[in-house]
């Protein structure tokens, strides 16, 4: 049982305790969700409480005073029973306050009941922030994997079979944007046994574009049915691979990184207010803003470095090549090993925004696209991808980070797009490393879908017979590899089990609302504005 707190007076806050914390929620509403103290510090005689909110995303996490922290419901951490040994006698040490508090942070405690006071929300209402999305997700049936491609499909038009799920514009459709959880890579929801599902003739008033997979007889993809495989993986990996660039195995995590540590950063015209803990050096952790040179990201103390420094500085634009430019969006390539100072800083300043990944030193392995916006005083950064030089799993992104100034605006959907044009120019299929981020899940999610959803209604009748498309054919066109593309299918429920054969089915709502969100997509990658070209990393040593 969870011991309470009966007198809120007498009592002291530790680390590891939990209690309903008054904040603001998106309608500026009190809410009292909730929180597990994290840190405890004294500013001017006055105590401040690091709180993260259960269930909240890390990003919302922040230092609160004593009024806002509801005492009757405090629940203090539970101490961990000792291990006797053979003789009956306790195993373990004599245990130390500090060992005491630090235990108490790993423990999962009972959720307590909101005070009657403000509103009562025990569960967030943000819709992308705090919840994660594997809450958020309905359960989905995975396509199995694919046989060979020595099997055929044909595609077919002919008037409704079903209802299959809508999206009424770009923002409904970007909240059906995810498929795996927030944080981590496991593995899909179990499949479930499939049925088959009758034509319903009755409707006739609705037409939908059916693309019709009839049995194999000579061409490349056929999907057999869903209840002849228990592989339920969609090609996801069942852990994060801990090899290359970013990806945090959250072995390290401790109550320091945790926290976040900068307080503010101003960046050209911009101040973030940074998300999440970043290794930035000790002594800068301190200063109530940190400053960057825009331009090569360099860190400094005070105003007044930063404007010796940019009388220094020459760099109007990151270093590396220009290889993309259309009207005043510029992309360069950064290689990580001949620009190390400016990749390191990148990684610094992406990891105050970024939880799921790590940050290693090391960038000789990786390669940097930094997108920027041109004006008359130089090309200001908007977002950047990394990737590695060398992927045996077809990762094409590695960390994808749009800043915050320049979020909601369609720069990440272009960095996406960016990233599989040069797939398209290498001749590779790929994929972003796992695991996602839930912004970054969310835009992969709404681009797979407005990509090839964009493919599907382009097709037109040849000879007068119906369409026909594979599943090869699309990963071939868009450079989307093909797990990617099936359980894009699949989650927007196109793909649908009619007479032992697999179809497509494209509804009037699903074509409207994805006009609309097309209406809205202004910026687009001109191929014919890049200027690429792939190197063999294979024969190039150590880069």
């Amino acid at each position: 049982m969870t011991k309470m707190a009966d007198n809120s007076s007498s009592v002291e806050i530790v680390e590891g305790c939990r209690l309903p914390v008054l904040r603001k929620n998106q309608e500026h509403e009190d809410e009292w969700p909730l929180a597990e103290i994290l840190s405890v510090k004294e500013v001017s005689g006055r105590k401040l409480y690091y709180v993260h909110y259960i269930d909240f995303n890390k990003r919302l996490d922040e230092w609160v005073t004593t009024d806002r922290l509801d005492m009757k419901k405090l629940q203090f951490p539970k101490k961990e029973a000792k291990t006797p040994t053979k003789n009956g006698l306790s195993g373990s040490r004599p245990s130390s306050p500090e060992r005491e508090v630090r235990k108490s942070l790993d423990l999962n405690l009972p959720s307590a009941t909101p005070p009657s006071r403000g509103k009562t929300l025990p569960t967030p209402k943000r819709k992308v922030e705090s919840v994660p999305l594997v809450t958020q997700v309905p359960p989905v049936t995975p396509v199995p994997s694919l046989p060979s491609s020595a099997e055929a499909s044909q595609a077919t038009v002919f008037p409704a079979v079903r209802e299959a799920t809508t999206f009424k514009s770009r923002e409904d459709h970007e909240q059906l944007s995810s498929l795996t959880t927030n944080g981590t890579a496991r593995r899909l929801i179990p499949a479930q046994p499939g049925r088959k599902r009758k034509a319903n003739c009755g409707v006739p008033d609705e037409i939908i574009k059916v693309l019709q997979y009839n049995k194999p007889q000579s061409a490349s993809v056929f999907l057999p049915p869903p209840e002849d495989s228990q592989d339920s993986s969609d090609g996801i990996p069942s852990a994060p691979r801990m090899t290359g660039s970013l990806v945090s195995d959250r072995s390290h995590d401790d109550i320091v990184t945790r926290m976040k540590n900068i307080e503010c950063i101003e960046l050209g015209r911009h101040r973030l207010k940074p998300w999440y803990f970043s290794p930035y050096p000790q002594e800068l952790t301190t200063l109530p803003i940190l400053y960057l040179c825009e331009f090569c990201l360099k860190y400094l103390k005070s105003l007044k470095c930063l404007q010796r420094h940019l009388t220094k500085c020459n760099l109007r634009h990151p270093p590396g090549n220009e290889i993309y430019r259309k009207g005043t969006i510029s992309f360069f390539e950064i290689d990580g090993r001949k620009n190390k100072n400016y990749s390191q800083n990148l990684c610094l300043l992406a990891k105050c925004f970024l939880d799921h990944k790590t940050l290693y030193y090391d960038t000789d392995p990786f390669l940097f696209y930094v997108m920027t916006e041109y004006d008359s005083k130089g090309f200001h950064i908007v977002g950047y991808f990394s990737k590695e030089k060398e992927s045996t799993e077809d990762y094409n992104v590695a960390c994808i980070l749009t800043l915050p100034p320049y979020q909601r605006r369609g720069y990440g959907k272009l960095l996406i797009e960016f990233s599989y044009e040069l797939s398209k120019v290498e001749g590779k299929t790929g994929t972003p490393e796992k695991p996602l981020s839930d912004l970054g899940l969310l835009s992969y999610r709404s681009y797979w879908s407005q990509t090839i959803l964009e493919i599907l209604m382009d097709l037109k009748p040849e000879n007068g017979e119906r369409p026909q498309i594979t599943i090869n054919e699309i990963s071939e066109i868009t450079s989307i590899k093909k797990e990617d593309v099936i359980s894009t299918l699949q989650y927007l429920n196109l793909i649908n089990y009619y007479k032992g054969q697999y179809i497509l089915t494209l509804s009037e709502d699903i074509v409207d609302g994805h006009e609309k969100a097309m209406q809205k997509r202004h910026l687009r990658i001109d191929p014919k504005c890049l200027h690429f070209t792939p190197k063999d990393w294979s024969k190039r040593g150590k880069w």
